[in-house]
């Protein structure tokens, strides 16, 4: 049983079977909020999974705001350390991916798009899937003016997307698992640096 766990837009957290069958599922799409409702939706799930042993936690990497993913990339950290059992990195636009492939019809190259704020998207190229059934990147993340997005798809098809399944995430996962491969690093996809920084040391004070 898989675990995922993403907050790079709203707060998503799913349970799956390792065949990708759902047990489990909850969500929100408030952007704002994740520390809020985070232990309430994987108490949910985990409850809704009927007692089944979770084997890996599955955590979305981004692209997302600073704050937002270290919160959803904590959780699941902290959940797989309680359990002693791995966590599996995953780049949350696989997801979206999967999502547009599987339940939308998506063929082709194709982009998924999602709000960076501050005027700006961020956007990932896809071609298709790969003989595990993975998403296959074909670009990688990149932030773009909004206002220049046209441009930047070059005649690929966009695809926006404001909300994101936990559950596409935990079958990219269990895919990857089965695959033996790795997704993504340690390493969070922000958006960009948070605003505030460590301050420098104090200033001497003479008398």
């Amino acid at each position: 049983m898989i675990l995922a766990v993403d907050t790079s837009l709203g707060t998503a957290v799913a349970i799956v079977a390792d065949d990708g069958a759902l047990r489990a599922e909850a969500s929100t799409d408030d952007p704002m909020g994740h520390a809020e409702v985070i232990g309430d939706l994987l108490r949910d799930v985990v409850d809704g999974a009927d007692g089944d042993t979770v084997t890996h936690v599955v955590a979305g990497m981004g692209p997302g705001p600073f704050t937002g993913l270290r919160i959803g990339i904590a959780a699941a950290r902290t959940f797989a350390l309680g359990r002693r059992i791995p966590v599996v990195p995953v780049p949350s636009h696989l997801a979206a991916a999967l999502t547009a492939i599987d339940e939308d019809g998506v063929d082709g190259r194709f982009a998924i798009v999602t709000d960076a704020r501050r005027r700006e998207v961020a956007v990932t190229v896809f071609d298709g899937v790969d003989e595990m059934g993975i998403p296959r990147v074909v670009a990688e993340t990149v932030l773009v003016p909004r206002a220049g997005l046209d441009d930047a798809l070059s005649g690929t098809t966009g695809i926006e997307v404001s909300t994101l399944s936990a559950a596409d995430l935990a079958r990219v996962g269990a895919r990857a698992i089965a695959a033996g491969r790795t997704l993504a690093g340690e390493e969070p996809l922000y958006l960009r640096h948070p605003d505030v920084s460590v301050p420098g040391a104090p200033k001497k004070v003479g008398l």
